[in-house]
């Protein structure tokens, strides 16, 4: 990892951390005395590296809670928001405070911008680490821009023409039920916030299980930069994604179509296994990893920056936090 380290004339010292040309900037108190985190005087700085970075790393000041790392998230200007149609599992710790994704400690996460299977998605996003794992489970991050700049353009092309279509299914006992995801039993509930949010929906077994459709962006340009940004999850949900071993145990027991989740081109046309592996590779080539140490608070523009999970053992603890 290559690192510069520069210091400006504030209460503050600064330092960007760089690798395969991911930048973060991580910020700490000056001269390494703990202090407490104090949004007043780090907002607008804060603000500007965002956008310049991608992210800031907080490092080095007084431990939060998770009361008080919910007012701190929640004191940078921009209303936290609720997770709403959710796709992994998470736990709500405090008010807008909520679990990193509960997965298996020994599985990657592979990079993504939070909610971007959406059409409606935060416009940042807040880790607070309280636990460090003994090994391992850092919270790897990848320039969107960057990402979006290495692609080839014919598949650019492609995606951009077509946009991605995300199929889910709910209530079969492999992912998450859909009164999880939507927050409701009513059923009625549920096709009024699909039809709110352009998403097909489609009843079955009865009404026990639900599949849906939505048809997303493959990439955006930022509304405040005007850069272009790779922005979607179709390498995610693919079932290309999923361990071999995993896939097929699944196929032996449900048909495709009735997969957890799955991704095609928005005509409906398969997508080309060769593009993903080009997506999945790019991200590797992008990524930037650094340990966490408790106490650590990283902000990232979710458009700018995508994130990820590395496996990890010992405990580890990670809250998440998102702003509009």
């Amino acid at each position: 990892m290559d690192a510069m380290t520069s210091h400006i004339e504030t209460a503050f010292s600064e330092r960007v951390i760089e690798e395969n040309g991911t930048r973060v900037l991580e910020i700490r108190p000056a001269h390494d005395e703990a202090a407490a985190p104090d949004p007043a005087a780090l907002r607008a700085r804060v603000d500007a590296a965002k956008l310049q970075y991608g992210g800031v790393l907080l490092r080095g000041f007084t431990p939060l809670d998770a009361a008080q790392f919910n007012a701190f998230a929640a004191s940078f200007g921009k209303p936290l928001l609720s997770y709403e149609f959710g796709s992994t599992p998470r736990s709500r710790i405090e008010k807008d405070v909520y679990s990193s994704t509960e997965y298996p400690a020994d599985q990657w996460i592979d990079q993504h911008n939070e909610q971007s299977y959406t059409l409606k998605w935060p416009g940042s996003i807040w880790f607070y680490c309280t636990v460090a794992a003994q090994s391992g489970g850092a919270t790897p991050v990848a320039d969107s821009r960057l990402v979006h700049a290495r692609l080839s353009p014919a598949l650019r092309e492609r995606f951009a023409e077509h946009g991605v279509m995300y199929v889910r299914n709910y209530g079969n006992g492999l992912d998450l039920p859909w009164e999880q995801v939507f927050g409701t039993e009513d059923r009625t509930e549920v096709e009024r916030y699909c039809g709110a949010h352009r998403i097909d929906f489609e009843w079955l077994d009865d009404g026990e299980a639900l599949r849906t459709r939505q048809v997303c962006q493959s990439e955006l340009r930022h509304p405040l930069t005007g850069e272009s940004v790779w922005f979607n999850q179709a390498h995610l949900f693919h079932v290309s994604n999923l361990p071999e071993p995993v896939r097929e145990a699944l196929l032996d027991v449900v048909d495709e179509d009735r997969l957890p989740r799955n991704t095609f081109f928005g005509d409906g046309t398969p997508i080309d296994a060769a593009m993903l592996d080009e997506i999945r590779a790019v991200y590797h080539d992008t990524m930037l990893a650094f340990p966490w140490q408790a106490g650590d608070a990283l902000v990232l523009d979710n458009l700018l920056m995508s994130h990820g999970r590395a496996p990890f053992a010992g405990p580890r603890r990670v809250l998440v936090a998102m702003s509009a």
